[in-house]
């Protein structure tokens, strides 16, 4: 396993554009593969994760050619083209990939094994199966369906009303695809808003939905339109330069191209609570499904606030990076409601109040969140990612703000949603 060194910076200084952004370079290639014509999607993600739900694909009859940087071109099949995979389709790491396949493949008149590494094979599914089965798809797992290797069996599907409480992004998107064939309306309930890319994206390719505040209804669909489509900028992947910037003085960062969408821009808020000097710009560009802008950051001195509520779902991914700002921040940071965490690629919240204490920070667990005490900077040392992407991005950037350097062992696992980070890190790091 690799590990990487973090070393203390004196700044963040710089511009840069993110990476495509993960959860819509999934939705892309799934709604091209269905949609009847030619697509084209640039700025694909190539990440591992993503990677895996177009491997899916082609090993279910469809054409999908990647071309120059970024850009993959798809011949969907329309809905009925798929055709039965000829081994269990490995989907890796990808919780996002087996999640929404299940909701597409419940709509499918034949029987798929999905199947994952460890991590992902440890990872509740029960909340997308059972629906699904309720819609009348037949999936088969250990404990009751509820963990990979998953058996699906498609066919004759009758729409339900759901609700999606804990609100999540993926268990609507499953429901939501499995309804776009299924007789009759579907419609998804959400206590508070999750992510919103698959209802954006499910507009954009002409399906029959209606949002209605925190209620979506849709219908079946006969076909759904190729698309062409630039994929924006990960403000995920963006959040770890970001909260850099934030916390070293003297910084200033630029993001541009970032994805500005109203549901995820939770960290910005978050950040701005906290005392962030940081601004953000939509860019003028009509028609865009995705609102994408720019992103200005400078350094300053953080304040502990509460992160809890309807603010969870809007930046669950973003919390592991947070920590870290709390854990520089003045004051006594609770953050709550987040019991998603552990049940992540690793238990998030054991992972990263572990690896606080391990180089100098002062936190401590909760079953739906931690308790973190603002220290003036880390001690250095050593911390485990658990093959955890978000928790190995977090620490490297917990090491530009240490006396001593931070040891993360087991980077590879960085791969599944941002392989050029430690690229943009070298990059905009000044020691």
């Amino acid at each position: 396993m690799k590990s990487y060194i973090s070393k203390p910076a004196r700044k963040i200084y710089g511009q840069f554009v993110p990476p495509g952004d993960k959860s819509i370079s999934h939705r892309a290639i799934m709604l091209a593969s269905l949609a009847s014509g030619t697509s084209k999607i640039a700025n694909f993600l190539k990440a591992d994760d993503c990677l895996r739900t177009m491997d899916a694909f082609c090993a279910m009859g469809v054409s999908i050619v990647r071309e120059r940087a970024g850009q993959v071109t798809i011949k969907g099949s329309g809905f009925n083209g798929l055709k039965s995979p000829s081994t269990p389709v490995d989907l890796g790491n990808s919780g996002t990939s087996m999640r929404l396949l299940l909701g597409i493949l419940a709509t499918q008149p034949f029987r798929v094994v999905l199947t994952g590494d460890a991590s992902l094979s440890s990872r509740p599914m029960k909340r997308v199966t059972a629906p699904l089965r309720k819609m009348g798809a037949k999936i088969s797992g250990k404990d009751d369906a509820n963990y990979a290797p998953l058996e699906i069996e498609g066919g004759h599907l009758q729409g339900i009303t759901h609700l999606n409480e804990p609100a999540s992004a993926q268990v609507k998107s499953a429901i939501l695809l499995a309804g776009l064939r299924a007789s009759g309306k579907t419609i998804v309930r959400e206590p508070n808003m999750s992510r919103d890319h698959t209802e954006r994206m499910l507009e954009m390719v002409g399906a029959p939905i209606h949002r209605k505040g925190i209620e979506i209804e849709i219908s079946r669909a006969e076909r759904l339109c190729a698309i062409d489509y630039q994929v924006p900028g990960d403000i995920s992947s963006a959040a770890f330069l970001m909260v850099a910037a934030a916390l070293l003085p003297n910084s200033d960062l630029l993001i541009q191209k970032v994805g500005l969408n109203p549901t995820r821009i939770g960290i910005l808020e978050v950040l701005s609570q906290m005392g962030a000097q940081i601004k953000w710009t939509m860019d003028a560009t009509k028609n865009q499904i995705e609102p994408v802008g720019t992103v200005h950051i400078r350094g300053s001195q953080l304040r502990s606030i509460p992160i809890d509520g309807e603010m969870i779902p809007r930046l669950i991914d973003e919390l592991p990076i947070l920590m870290i700002a709390c854990a520089l921040a003045r004051g006594k940071s609770i953050i709550s409601g987040a019991k998603e965490l552990r049940v992540k690629e690793t238990d998030r919240i054991k992972s990263m109040v572990t690896g606080l204490n391990a180089i100098g920070g002062k936190a401590e667990e909760r079953e739906d969140g931690c308790v973190i005490w603002g220290v003036e900077r880390f001690s250095g040392g050593r911390v485990v990612s658990h093959g955890d992407h978000r928790t190995a991005m977090s620490f490297s950037i917990a090491g530009l703000n240490s006396k001593d350097p931070v040891t993360i062992e087991d980077i590879d696992c960085v791969g599944t949603s941002y392989p050029s980070f430690f690229d943009h890190l070298e990059m905009l790091s000044q020691k």
